[in-house]
């Protein structure tokens, strides 16, 4: 038996490590590749595997279904050119079923082989296969699958771990809601707001959380960032990272960046910050958001606010300096919201007041959204209101939410509802 028969028949006997169900809400589509993206580490190997089982409770037997790991160092020469051998040496373990039987492939990581789109292509077009991908770069898969296989993938995002998939691994229900069940739930927030969402990581001590934290983030720059792009200066893209994931919840503007990065010594430009920014955005670690206006020119010009994929990650990464509690806990509702949608904005009022959240979900209304840690301070709770009570004014919204850690009110007021929500129950609902 030769190694790629040996890989074929590994994957098939390997046993499935389905873990926690994820919340992804996806479907399959006829003759549609299904693909699987995130940052690294959030889980998108295990959901494949959660399909698998799927598919076998369904009646599919494991002699159909293709499992390829492409991070395997058997594939090493297969990586170049040469990865339709493993289908082919599959058909040939099972001859019988080339034409007569569907085959499920599923192809993990596939962002390491060359030229894997048009062989992605060909399973579609000529074999009878469901084909399942994952990768770490959505600029690899989402937008070159668009290109390559001219409409023939379907897309979905995956992220850590969310607070209702955490409460999910722990065993704890939402409902019925009873005093003790819902200081259940409080507690198990306090431990997803230390711990994050990575799913390796829910069990780990302190110190080797921080650790796995500060690793992950070390490969997502220098494989998916600087390897990947060839950025011609690692040690400024790893000095950028830095400085952003320092600021999250906070502005930032490419030309501070710039200088910020100029004063490490480093000899860059304006041009290069902004693509690291980019390819820090494609890897899912690091996520822009610009100010809501029409005019795409006005959110160009203005300053980003930045988050990063894990407010877990933040704390074992930052240092602590420029990230406070109520930064990280915005950090935390732009992750959630991100798990439902793209649009997402930070909202100027005409004054010059911001609102930390503008967005849509579907079809519905823009949502303006206030995060702050408490609004006790009398100070704090007219600067929170005043921001939210003029946007809703102009944007002629009679609701409106403040998220905080633990406090739970509802306003009225002559501009409307606001809703001051904790954050635990903000992320159940």
């Amino acid at each position: 038996m030769n190694a790629l028969s040996e890989i074929v028949l590994d994957g098939q006997e390997r046993p499935l490590e389905c873990g926690v169900p994820r919340h992804l809400p996806y479907e399959l589509a006829q003759g549609k590749a299904f693909v699987c993206i995130g940052v690294r580490r959030c889980g998108k190997s295990t959901l494949l595997d959660q399909i698998m089982e799927r598919l076998q409770t369904d009646g599919i037997a494991r002699q159909n279904m293709l499992y390829i790991n492409f991070f395997d160092d058997r594939l090493e020469p297969l990586r170049h050119g040469r990865v339709a051998d493993l289908v082919e040496t599959y058909f040939a373990i099972y001859p019988d079923k080339r034409g007569r039987e569907k085959v499920y492939c599923f192809l993990d990581e596939i962002q390491v082989v060359d030229g894997w789109e048009p062989f992605v292509d060909r399973l579609l077009r000529a074999e009878n296969c469901e084909v399942f991908l994952t990768g770490s770069s959505s600029r690899m898969l989402s937008k070159e699958i668009a290109t390559q296989m001219r409409g023939r993938g379907v897309t979905w995002e995956l992220f850590p771990f969310s607070f209702p998939e955490h409460l999910d691994r722990r065993g704890i229900p939402t409902s019925p809601m009873s005093s003790r069940q819902r200081s259940r739930i409080q507690k198990c927030f306090e431990e997803f707001w230390e711990r994050g969402g990575f799913p390796e990581v829910a069990d780990m001590s302190p110190r080797l959380r921080l650790m796995t934290h500060q690793e992950y983030f070390k490969t997502i720059v220098h494989r998916d960032v600087v390897e990947r792009n060839d950025a011609a200066h690692p040690q400024a893209v790893l000095d950028i990272a830095l400085r952003l994931i320092n600021q999250v919840g906070s502005m930032f503007s490419i030309n501070a960046l710039t200088g910020y990065v100029k004063s490490l010594g480093h000899k860059t430009t304006k041009t290069f910050v902004g693509q690291c920014i980019t390819w820090l955005h494609d890897a899912y670690a690091l996520f822009p958001v610009q100010i809501f206006h029409p005019s795409a020119s006005v959110r160009n010009a203005n300053t980003r606010k930045i988050y990063c994929a894990d407010h877990g990650m933040v704390r074992s990464i930052s240092n602590g300096i420029l990230v406070n509690s109520g930064h990280l806990l915005e950090n935390l509702v732009f992750t959630h919201l991100r798990t439902l949608t793209e649009r997402i904005h930070y909202y100027r009022t005409a004054n010059g007041r911001e609102v930390d959240f503008m967005w849509q979900h579907g079809n519905s209304d823009w949502q303006l959204l206030q995060v702050c840690d408490s609004i006790t301070a009398p100070e704090t709770r007219k600067r929170e209101l005043s921001a939210l009570q003029e946007a809703m004014r102009e944007r002629d919204a009679r609701e409106a939410t403040i998220i905080t850690r633990n406090e739970d009110e509802t306003l009225r007021t002559n501009d409307g509802v606001i809703r001051v929500v904790p954050a635990w129950r903000y992320l159940l609902e």
